[in-house]
């Protein structure tokens, strides 16, 4: 199908690829001209802007790094004469979902929310959770192309539904980094070898995502390069909480949770990898957590 397809960056790149691997005809824009002569040196077509991009596809697909980013792209996307659909692959929250459906419909353009998980990894080989509402006829319409990205989860057919669902598992898996973190640094203060510590979690009750990718690929060979910012991750959690406040949900873990990312992020940089969460716990203990010589 046609599509047109609005941010190229760590995520946006590798999921565009795979829609023209697949077949898919590709319109791209992105405010970085390298990205874009990549895609369009496997055959997309470049476009002036957003609302250029909506002037020739019914069809615009967004990756983008924030909820005020993604207004703006909606806003500019409106404004175009031949879209009729606007997904959104990108984490707003919920009530950012509400806000930009509400102001598409009134263009007669849908919105469907389909926020990804997976990360770079899984973006590159397809492997990716996508979650998804929105009218079931425009789930329909765009579910063979989604599913290039990985398995398409249908949340619902409110928007904002799939945001919930993403902010939901982004806390857990910055949970999951944040408090393997605290347990493996304890360990290395008392002597043991964080790889042995890691095998042993793996091998019981506390495996989870942190210790089964990012401790053994990332963190303990202090190499830091799983392509995802700490300001995005601390975005996310912030979200989650505003999303648990606003519900009325008890936040006390999220709150905890979001303290560290807080620190990670005026400390080491928003700018670093997501895996620098250990740092500043690494600090204040004084230990380093890598491979035993």
């Amino acid at each position: 199908m046609d599509i047109g397809f609005i941010g190229l960056g760590n995520m946006g790149t590798p999921m565009a690829r795979r829609l023209i691997a697949a077949g898919h005809r590709l319109t791209v824009f992105d405010t970085r001209r390298e990205a874009v002569e990549q895609l369009v040196a496997l055959g997309a077509a470049a476009a002036a802007s957003p609302s250029d991009i909506a002037d020739k596809v019914e069809t615009v697909m967004a990756s983008l790094p924030t909820p005020a980013v993604v207004t703006a792209v909606a806003g500019e996307v409106a404004k175009g004469k031949k879209v009729r659909r606007f997904v959104d692959l990108s984490t707003t929250g919920s009530q950012v979902a509400v806000e930009n459906a509400a102001a598409l419909a009134a263009k007669n353009i849908v919105q469907l929310d389909s926020p990804v998980s997976g990360g770079v990894a899984g973006a590159v080989k397809g492997t990716l959770a996508v979650m998804v509402s929105g009218p079931q006829a425009d789930i329909d319409a765009v579910k063979d192309a989604l599913s290039v990205f990985g398995t398409v989860f249908i949340i619902g057919n409110k928007p904002g539904m799939a945001q919930t669902m993403k902010l939901a598992n982004n806390f857990l898996s910055a949970t999951a980094m944040a408090a393997t973190s605290e347990a493996v640094v304890m360990g290395v203060k008392a002597g043991l070898d964080p790889a042995v510590m890691v095998d042993v979690i793996n091998a019981g009750s506390g495996r989870n995502t942190a210790t089964t990718g990012k401790f053994p690929n990332a963190i303990i060979p202090r190499k830091f390069n799983l392509g995802f910012a700490t300001a995005l991750m601390l975005k996310d959690v912030r979200l989650c909480l505003q999303e648990a406040k606003t519900l009325g949900v008890p936040n006390e873990v999220m709150s905890a949770v979001l303290g560290a990312w807080e620190a990670a992020n005026s400390e080491i940089g928003g700018d670093k990898d997501f895996t620098t969460v250990i740092q500043p716990i690494e600090r204040r203990a004084g230990v380093t957590v890598g491979k035993k010589s």
